[in-house]
């Protein structure tokens, strides 16, 4: 399934459907991912929860050499093996730009297509920026 965005806008922090200010984050995204991301690379985490909600594990995964993010199987393995029934993507943007790239747009619509097949929700793909974070969900991209 490809994933559609609207036409490239500037960001301002208000005109981002799916744009969620650091101060309005919920508890996962503030305390739990947000320590998660360094400020000069990209790094992508996996959070797997159970059929009741409960964090379960998760996995982190490193920019390249290029600075993108993949998914080895072995995270896909070891987080799925695990009986995870959700899962909840997210990923920093050291530029600053919490706009999803093609490639952010891709990478989810993959991810649901694979989590999907083997009955698992992918719950949302949030991409943080310095200043909040931008949600799939929100922008309903999922």
């Amino acid at each position: 399934m490809a994933l559609a965005f609207p036409p490239a806008r500037p960001f301002d922090g208000t005109t981002l459907s799916g744009f969620v200010d650091r101060d309005a984050e919920d508890a996962v995204a503030r305390d739990l991912l947000r320590a998660e991301f360094p400020a000069d690379r990209e790094r992508l985490i996996l959070a797997g929860f159970d059929g009741f909600g409960r964090l379960m594990r998760i996995e982190r995964c490193e920019g390249g050499i290029d600075g993108r993010c993949t998914i080895a199987p072995a995270c896909w393995h070891r987080l799925i093996g695990r009986g995870a029934a959700t899962v909840l993507m997210a990923h920093n943007h050291p530029s600053g730009c919490a706009y999803p790239s093609e490639a952010d747009l891709a990478a989810t619509g993959e991810a649901m297509d694979f989590l999907r097949r083997i009955a698992v929700d992918l719950t949302d793909h949030l991409i943080f920026v310095d200043h909040g974070h931008f949600s799939f969900r929100r922008a309903q991209l999922l």
